[in-house]
């Protein structure tokens, strides 16, 4: 069993990140995959949730690339490329993609789902093209 039987599922989720591991969710009722961590399907509302393991892998659907971040903290990493990727398990994640802003990206491009420290100390999910 993944994290502990009662913990909050997004708890789960960025204790897995910071062991190296992107977790999402499947539906033991309707089968439905989802992200991002919930206590019951998006699809059936049943509380049948399990977790799995991501293979990290996936394709670029969109980026744009930030001159002007929202928050104070991420303006000294501007420009950066934010992107949404489709994850090969079936699910969508935005994330920064750890690249040039100049980098020749195009949608469709693999990548390739790692990690990095954050912030708080807790390691957030970041994209790099697949070699």
């Amino acid at each position: 069993m993944i994290g502990a039987p009662h913990a909050h599922p997004m708890q789960v989720f960025r204790d897995a990140c910071d062991a190296g591991a992107l977790l999402y969710q499947r539906c033991g009722a309707c089968h439905q995959v989802q992200m991002y961590p919930r206590t019951h399907c998006s699809g059936c509302h049943r509380d049948a949730l399990d977790w799995s393991i991501s293979k990290r892998s996936g394709t670029l659907a969109s980026f744009t690339v930030v001159h002007r971040a929202a928050l104070a903290r991420f303006q000294l990493r501007t420009p950066f490329l934010l992107a949404l990727v489709d994850v090969d398990e079936g699910f969508r994640l935005m994330m920064n993609l750890e690249v040039s802003a100049e980098s020749a990206l195009a949608i469709g491009d693999a990548i390739a789902i790692g990690f990095v420290a954050g912030h708080d100390g807790h390691s957030i999910v970041v994209g790099r093209p697949a070699t």
